[in-house]
């Protein structure tokens, strides 16, 4: 993490695009044990807790909000892996792990880390034009 308030934005993308990262890997790993009796598939959630650390400076702008999550919270903001994302197994082995449901999902946060890496490279061409 840069300490600097110039990459206040880049430093919250970068956080959001190792947990896309993160996720990508659970994901794939829930694919691979489709077929292993009694496995639960597993999920990462860091959308609602960024969320809620932006969300608990309710009425001030949203740079403001970056900075303050920057300053104090961004290391306490971490993704967390749910261990059984649904509590429900569908077949009789006990393993609750739907391949066309797994493939949809890593394709879409596929390109939430594509557009996350975008977005990171649109904002260091920003600064670079800034200091131009």
């Amino acid at each position: 993490m840069i300490k600097s308030g110039i990459y206040d934005y880049i430093n919250v993308l970068d956080k959001a695009a190792d947990a896309s990262y993160l996720r990508n890997e659970v994901l794939a790993n829930n694919i691979a044990n489709q077929d292993t009796p009694g496995y639960k598939r597993k999920d990462v959630d860091f959308e609602s807790v960024l969320t809620r650390e932006l969300g608990k400076s309710k009425y001030i702008y949203l740079d403001d909000k970056i900075k303050e999550v920057n300053l104090g919270r961004l290391g306490q903001v971490s993704s967390r892996i749910d261990r059984e994302a649904y509590g429900f197994s569908y077949r009789l082995d006990r393993n609750n792990v739907d391949p066309e449901t797994e493939q949809v999902e890593l394709a879409s946060n596929q390109l939430v880390y594509k557009g996350l890496i975008q977005s990171m490279g649109q904002e260091f061409n920003r600064i670079k034009s800034a200091i131009k």
